[in-house]
Formats: structure tokens, sequence, C-alpha cells
């Protein structure tokens, strides 16, 4: 028999969780009739209070929860290194979990967390969430005076502070720079077509052909919906074979290592016939061959970033909420000439 939760309750009469709370604690702020029912429902279903949470609601545990959606992603490493070193310095801890993408997962870490465990979160969106368009546990989160901290894939709908990064001006600045090189053909990559980083990043790419007076053609936009990164090269090699391009610009790392692999496959040279460049600036980067340009989202910063806005609203209860934009730039390296 699963332990019924303060959330059940809440469920069950459709009303928040901070209403379910003041009825049981027998608030006056709560009309009678509401009251008595949710408290003969929670008597009847042997309802029994996580004191452990009560107690901690009022003082602060010095830890703060971060959610990242996958751990196989370089950009969200440097986000967290900035987010504990941060952290640290100003004396709280950090208990980390991976969402996997999954929204139910998501969800049962911050159920999890919120017994009082931590006094904040730092996440960034599991994918599922976002396709889902489902925030209320954020929300829930958030009205229970656990406040969030969202970065890099962020939920427009949520009043909370944000960091993210300027992806839109990032890509057109990088068509502008592959242009000014010499390159009309340039083509576009992407593995996160369904996000809203994802789109801003397409989005970019089009005012970049727009502002150098190229045209925008559907067949060099290329959307992959694989999750498993080892096939990647499958749908890569035919794209790159029927299509002539002079430049490539990719949306993560690992698919621009199997654009490259493509171009040397048709038989061309990188940079010489076809420059690559990569969203966010990893340890894939320095590692390729040639070394790979890319358009830098400073993780560390972001991370860093995120965490100082979590604990000045910590510890000095602002009520103000930002965002608070990260601006990108390019690390040239040897796959542009």
């Amino acid at each position: 028999m699963k332990k019924l939760t303060i959330k059940d309750i809440a469920k069950e009469f459709n009303v928040s969780i901070s209403t379910v709370s003041k009825a049981l604690n027998d608030s006056y702020e709560i009309s009678n009739s509401t009251k008595e029912k949710i408290q003969k429902y929670a008597k009847e279903h042997n309802y029994k209070p996580n004191f452990n949470a009560l107690s901690l609601k009022n003082r602060s545990t010095k830890t703060i929860g971060v959610i990242i959606p996958t751990m196989l992603n370089y950009f969200f490493a440097q986000v967290f290194k900035g987010i504990e070193k941060t952290a640290l310095e100003k004396g709280y801890k950090v208990i980390t979990c991976i969402s996997n993408q999954s929204y139910d997962k998501e969800i049962e870490i911050i159920e999890m967390l919120s017994n009082g465990s931590i006094d904040g979160f730092l996440l960034s969106l599991a994918k599922e969430t976002e396709l889902n368009n489902n925030f209320n546990h954020f929300k829930d989160s958030i009205n229970n005076g656990t406040p969030i901290v969202m970065f890099d894939r962020v939920a427009q709908s949520i009043e909370c502070d944000k960091v993210i990064t300027d992806d839109l001006e990032g890509a057109s600045n990088t068509v502008e720079f592959l242009y000014k090189k010499g390159h009309k053909k340039i083509a576009f990559v992407s593995t996160i077509s369904d996000l809203h980083i994802g789109k801003q990043r397409l989005l970019g790419y089009k005012k970049g052909l727009e502002k150098m007076g190229l045209p925008f053609n559907e067949d060099l936009v290329l959307n992959i919906v694989e999750r498993d990164y080892k096939k990647y090269k499958n749908i890569v090699r035919p794209f790159i074979k029927s299509n002539d391009v002079d430049a490539v610009i990719t949306t993560g790392e690992s698919v621009a290592v199997s654009v490259m692999k493509a171009v040397k496959k048709n038989g061309k040279k990188i940079p010489k016939d076809v420059a690559v460049i990569a969203f966010s600036n990893g340890i894939l980067a320095r590692h390729s061959s040639p070394k790979m340009t890319t358009i830098s989202q400073h993780g560390e910063t972001m991370g860093q970033t995120a965490a100082e806005i979590l604990i000045d609203k910590l510890e000095n209860k602002t009520k103000e909420v930002v965002t608070k934009v990260i601006k990108t730039d390019l690390v040239i390296r040897d796959s542009t000439r």
C-alpha cells in the first residue's frame, strides 16, 4: 500500500498542495467546510505527515538540488563544474540527479528532494517534459517555497529565474563568419529540432542567411530525431553525399564528428572544401581530426550564474525574477579556414 502524500490529497480535491497543508494545520485561511472535508479524508486514509519535511521546512539545509537531462553531454558537465564551484565558495552542498530526458523521472526527483532535503533547485528540462509541455511539478515546487532556477533548456511559461544561451545570435553570427570566409552553401544539421533551443538555433541560421543575402534552402537542413548518436552516420552520410555544401553548422559535437567523417568519406577535405562548426565547446572538439571550430556556450559561466542567482534568492529572499543571457563566441580551430 503506497503511503498517502499531501500531493495525493490535493489531487483528490483538485486543490493546491498549500491548501491541503493549511487545512491539515487548521489554518484560518481555509474555509471550515474545505478543512473538514480534507481532514476527514486524511484521517480515513491514514495520512501521516512527513515531520522530517515539516521541521526542515523552516530551516535551511544549505543544500542545492541540481537536475540535468543527460550525462552524455560535455556542456552539462561544464555547467555542473560552474555550479559546484560557486556553491562550495558560498558554503552550499550539491545533490545532483539525472532525469535522463524523462518526464516521470524528473517529477520523481523533485518529489524525492522536496521533502526538506534541499533549499532550491537548479535544473535544465528533460526533453520529454518540454515536449509534454506540462510544468505543474515546477509550479508546485515554487508554490511550496522551494525556488527553481532553470538553465539552458527552460520552460518559457514558468515564472522563475532563468539563465540561457543566446542561441539565435550564436547561430546567426556563425553564418556571417562562414560567409565572410567565402562559404555560400551552408548546411544546418540539428539533433534537437523539437526543443526550443533547437528552434532558436534554426531561426538564427535563417536570420544569418538573410543578413548575408543568401537564399534559405530547405534541402540544406537536416533534422535528426534518432537519439542514439551511434546511428547518426547512417543519416548524415546520404545527406552530405547528395548535397553540394561548402560549410555545415551542427547543434552539437557528436553529430559534427559524423559530419566530418561523411565529408572525408566523400573525398573532400576539411576545411579546404567543407568547413564544420558545432555548438558547445567540449572534449570532442579538441580531439577530433581536424580539431573543431565551435560556438562556445560558456557552460561554466552558465552554471556559476545560475548558482549565484539561486543562492542570492535563498539568502536575501529576493522576489524579483530575472533572465540572464550568456553570449556565445566562436572558438576557432582547424575545421574552418
